[in-house]
């Protein structure tokens, strides 16, 4: 295995994919979103469902992918995701990903079809056999399911090695299937949050590596990391408490898309909300008031206690 240039470790948020007018790619706005993300603290970045990459073309999608890589690999991490609709296509992801430089991949399974334990497995496999970079198993059973076998995801740890194969679990319940996964490994695996950030403080206290939240809350996100690293409880319960409001506030992929884009509007960051459609959420006046309301007090919160 080809080891990362950089720990696969900490903060590591998937970043939001910006677009110009005629909803092509942004990658001004990307190059800006993915140093801002590093100037706040951040030890990656990340690829992933809320990068909108299943409403890429397979040509955007590996622009993007180069670019993210290019624009975030002096840095820190680089993570890019490969899941798709058949192995094959996955694999050439991976290559992509890998040969423009990422430093490890992740791979939900195939939305489009509930597929048996052997076929998971046999997916998997043929992504991890295809590189030498790190494969991150993302069990995405919000978007795609029903959540994946233990006993697969742990075989194919016992197969490939810790670290070759890691994890980002966001079956419910989370803190139980953490801690199954975690247990089945012998404590092995290397897990990473994935709900956001909203069962952060109860995932790092299972064992967690890192957390892969989304960009527009880095602020509150890398402050309550390092509480909780140094065993600051008393902080990491004053930033995790507005934080989970409005996580809480996100209850699908366009929800998150919708407050998240918002945010980094607010911030600064992002020239505007677009998100392809077509959506299955938007935000209303009511909704962007509570939003920036908890927003606030997670700022205030961080600049209270640091």
């Amino acid at each position: 295995m080809t080891p990362p240039k950089h720990e696969l470790h900490g903060v590591l948020p998937v970043f939001q994919t910006p677009w110009l007018e005629d909803e092509t790619l942004d990658l001004e706005t990307l190059e800006r979103e993915i140093a801002w993300l590093y100037d706040c603290g951040a030890d990656g970045i990340v690829m992933a469902m809320v990068s909108e990459t299943l409403r890429l073309d397979s040509e955007e999608r590996e622009q993007l992918a180069a670019a993210a890589c290019r624009f975030g690999k002096n840095r820190g991490v680089v993570v890019i995701s490969v899941g798709a609709e058949s192995s094959k296509v996955a694999e050439r992801y991976a290559k992509h990903a890998e040969s423009s430089g990422a430093d490890a991949v992740m791979a939900i399974p195939p939305v489009s079809i509930a597929i048996g334990e052997s076929e998971l497995l046999s997916y998997y496999t043929r992504i991890i056999q295809a590189i030498q970079i790190p494969v991150i198993v993302q069990d995405a059973s919000g978007y795609v399911g029903k959540p994946m076998p233990i006993a697969m995801q742990a075989r194919l740890l016992d197969e490939f090695g810790p670290e070759r194969v890691q994890y980002k679990p966001e079956a419910s319940p989370i803190g139980p299937k953490l801690s199954e996964l975690r247990d089945a490994t012998k404590g092995r695996a290397r897990v990473f949050e994935g709900t956001g950030g909203i069962a952060l403080v109860d995932s790092f206290k299972r064992g967690v590596v890192g957390t892969m939240p989304g960009a527009d809350l880095i602020r509150g996100l890398v402050p309550l990391w390092k509480a909780l690293e140094a065993g600051d409880t008393e902080k990491a319960d004053r930033i995790h408490g507005p934080l989970s409001a409005l996580i809480a506030m996100q209850t699908s992929l366009d929800g998150f898309l919708a407050i998240e884009k918002h945010l980094l509007v607010r911030q600064g960051i992002f020239k505007n909300t677009l998100v392809r459609g077509p959506v299955g959420f938007k935000l209303d006046a009511e909704t962007k008031r509570e939003v920036e309301r908890q927003f606030d007090r997670m700022i205030e919160a961080v600049e209270r206690v640091f």
